[in-house]
């Protein structure tokens, strides 16, 4: 993986937020690859459950200042930044008041999914796209991990299409079984095609519950991973007839070589 550029986007990541196979996999990911000369990004959401002050986030002006257009709306893109203690990796956090200051991930204090998860994991995913762009940082492999980063693939293949930055990216996409019961709003696929994506390319979004929207992240992935010994039936009968590359299971204590061959031999 030496001088390998990877980018890392998930919705959870250790230590900033509670230890669980998502967060604690995207980090271990991440750190597996520096730790072999390669070179690595971290993105993630700025919730407001991450403490500022403990993990020491600060603003980075040059980055932040620009809006971007969601469902017709300017939302303004703040850019902070953080280094994991001990690993030298810099993470870098999407942030805007409107959809990520609440002090939860996904629901409210009665469990219910947030009416604007949508609109959060759009503003998630051209936010990562724009912020890298300005960073003019050309990731040889994008690793995407957990469902609020699930469009990253989408916007990748399709709005950014013509970027000469990401047109030698590889895309893989991690699947969990770490999902959400329920759906995303009606209006899900519509707020999409307002960014002039094709609506051939969104079917399964129609109905946006957890499957469906990695289904749409595998279809514009270029190699699939397990995350999870156990998935849900459906994605596993996608894994199984798709010819894209799948890396099957494995704990985080065994993936080093598994993830480095796949990297290099399947996805490269």
């Amino acid at each position: 993986m030496k001088d390998k550029r990877v980018l890392i986007v998930s919705s959870e990541v250790i230590p900033y937020l509670p230890e669980n196979e998502l967060s604690t996999s995207s980090f271990e990911a991440a750190k597996m690859i520096h730790g072999k000369g390669g070179q690595t990004r971290i993105f993630i959401p700025r919730y407001g459950l991450i403490n500022e002050r403990r993990h020491q986030l600060h603003e980075v002006i040059r980055l932040s200042g620009m809006n971007l257009v969601i469902n017709d709306m300017d939302m303004p893109l703040i850019i902070k930044v953080a280094s994991i203690p001990k690993e030298r990796m810099q993470v870098y956090f999407i942030d805007n008041d409107e959809y990520f200051k609440r002090k939860a991930l996904y629901t409210d204090e009665d469990n219910k999914l947030f009416d604007d998860n949508d609109e959060r994991a759009i503003f998630f995913a051209k936010g990562v796209i724009e912020t890298v762009k300005k960073l003019n940082w050309a990731p040889d492999i994008i690793h995407v991990h957990g469902w609020m980063a699930s469009l990253l693939p989408l916007y990748i293949k399709e709005y950014y299409k013509d970027d000469a930055l990401f047109s030698e990216s590889k895309i893989v996409t991690s699947v969990y079984n770490k999902g959400f019961e329920g759906s995303l709003s009606k209006e899900f696929s519509e707020k999409i095609k307002f960014d002039n994506i094709d609506e051939s390319t969104i079917k399964t979004l129609s109905k946006p519950n957890y499957v469906n929207i990695l289904i749409n992240a595998i279809q514009n992935s270029d190699a699939v991973i397990k995350g999870s010994e156990e998935l849900p039936s459906e994605l596993n009968e996608i894994l199984k007839t798709t010819e894209k590359p799948v890396l099957d299971y494995f704990p985080v204590s065994e993936f080093d070589t598994a993830y480095t061959e796949f990297y290099l031999n399947k996805v490269l």
